[in-house]
């Protein structure tokens, strides 16, 4: 049941009917129906990973509290809970790295070995990746004692599978999210009606931005030898597509839990106005960005074996530079853990690995800018080269994408010699535009440029400070209702798909 599909809105408009009906102590019961009730619709067969995902980490954590109140010598204790909590990980991540993982093992074993083991039939459930993580989260915030290990293995549930963010995210911290979901929230028009802004927002960047992107970038990719002047544009129209995807289904999640009462964390932040890679990753899908911070880079540089490698380093490299192998080497692995979180391939470890890469150098050399700058006598306060920067972060950015949306190094690099060996722009008007065909071209190239400014005028004002929920919520009313109804009359008027595509990150 897609995101964009009617029936999940019906589905959405009915829990919360049921939701506001119900009496106020029974609230997060109804919450915890629906979003079950929406994984059994979705996807039937995958349910009991869900479960299974769930009670192993409820009962490790419950398991670490019994143990921190028995009468053991506090050394044995964190001995016990050590060993607990690496059991829920192995278990929760195993479960997760058997199912994504198995046939990209095998594909290599075969490859090395020139073996022929056959590939293992097993299914991929939807929003795996995320409530693993999610669940690994809370089990080592208790172990660390960040937070208190809910009791109720239900309202633990609640949390692990609340239905807007199930299939793409953001992924949620239960010290943030578990309160909201089971505090008693009275019918607010001004949320319903600020949620239903942010659902049409939503269902714009998706609907028009990101599936017209998709047409002419497929159709780019798929005859790339045909399309050869105009193949660096197929990266820009995935990196369009991209964002407009995600950042639209992230604001149908948002907007739905905010109808429900629920606050959840934003997930991006204006990520192509970036002026560094490093600050590009802080802005885009935020909260994987601080979850990997928070559970695999600090405890990484912190572990013995990277404190060992930074005492070598200083000692060979000065103190200024070795302190930043560590977090170089940190950086690099995060960065391919993040690639092979988003597919079982060697092109998505090859995308972190550049990420990564520039991570790790960028911290080895900000006496070359700050030289560099010196001597062209460049004002880094100016806007000239704060726009210099933006534009450089995007560059960059795209350079990685060429491993992103193919499937092979071999068709990336195919990609990237059409990308400098030709340049023919008018190439576009070739394109047919789906079943419109090539007449129609013209005009959709215009809406989804015509979309793109709107989008950009208004990630602007985010950027500058702007809320745009108070900023809606101080014009006049028959103004903001013009405004729904333009993006409500515009998404199946302009939008090329009848039926949108699933979105791109409920694949992980």
């Amino acid at each position: 049941m897609s995101l964009t599909s009617n029936l999940f809105f019906l589905f959405t408009v009915l829990g919360l009917c049921i939701y506001y009906v119900v009496p106020k102590r029974l609230q997060w019961i109804v919450l915890l129906i629906l979003s079950y009730g929406y994984y059994l619709l979705a996807d039937i067969k995958a349910v009991g990973f869900l479960v299974f995902s769930t009670v192993a980490t409820y009962g490790c954590a419950m398991w670490i509290v019994h143990i921190r109140k028995t009468d053991r010598e506090d050394k044995d204790k964190k001995k016990i809970t050590k060993r607990i909590v690496t059991l829920g990980i192995v278990l929760d991540l195993g479960m997760l790295a058997i199912l994504k993982y198995t046939n990209f093992v095998i594909e290599n074993i075969n490859l090395v070995t020139k073996g022929h083991i056959s590939a293992v039939s097993l299914i991929l459930p939807l929003g795996i990746s995320y409530y693993t993580f999610q669940t690994i989260g809370y089990l080592l915030d208790v172990y660390w004692a960040r937070e208190e290990a809910e009791k109720n293995i239900f309202k633990y549930a609640l949390f692990v599978s609340f239905f807007p963010q199930l299939i793409q995210g953001p992924i949620g911290r239960f010290g943030r999210l578990q309160k909201q979901l089971l505090a008693e929230h009275k019918f607010n028009l001004h949320r319903i009606k600020f949620g239903l802004e942010r659902v049409l927002w939503g269902l714009f960047k998706k609907m028009i931005i990101a599936e017209w992107a998709s047409v002419y970038r497929l159709a780019i990719f798929e005859n790339p030898k045909h399309y050869a002047g105009i193949t660096i544009f197929g990266v820009v129209l995935y990196t369009i597509e991209l964002y407009g995807d995600f950042a639209g289904g992230i604001d149908v999640v948002l907007g739905i839990a905010e109808m429900f009462g629920v606050k959840m964390d934003e997930n991006f932040k204006q990520p192509l106005f970036a002026t560094s890679i490093s600050d590009f990753w802080r802005r885009w899908h935020i909260t994987l960005g601080s979850w990997m911070k928070d559970y695999v880079f600090y405890p990484l540089t912190l572990s013995g074996g990277m404190r060992k490698i930074q005492k070598w380093s200083k000692s060979k490299m000065g103190r200024k530079r070795g302190r930043f192998v560590s977090v170089a080497l940190s950086d690099l692995i995060v960065f391919i853990l993040v690639g092979l979180w988003h597919g079982a391939n060697w092109n998505n470890v090859g995308w972190g690995a550049y990420n990564g890469v520039i991570m790790a150098i960028s911290g080895f050399i900000p006496d070359v800018y700050e030289s560099w700058k010196k001597k062209l006598h460049i004002n880094d306060k100016s806007k000239g080269y704060h726009l210099f920067m933006v534009f450089r972060t995007f560059a960059l950015f795209n350079i990685g994408q060429y491993f992103d949306c193919t499937r092979s190094f071999k068709e990336a690099a195919t990609i990237i010699r059409y990308s400098v060996t030709n340049f023919q722009p008018s190439q576009f008007l070739q394109i047919p535009s789906g079943k419109l065909g090539v007449e129609y071209t013209p005009y959709a190239l215009l809406t989804l440029a015509i979309a793109c400014v709107i989008w950009f005028i208004v990630s602007v004002l985010k950027e500058r400070g702007v809320d745009m929920e108070l900023a809606l919520s101080k014009l006049p009313l028959p103004v903001e209702f013009a405004i729904c109804m333009l993006l409500l009359i515009s998404i199946p008027l302009f939008s090329p798909m009848s039926v949108a595509r699933g979105f791109i990150y409920a694949q992980f």
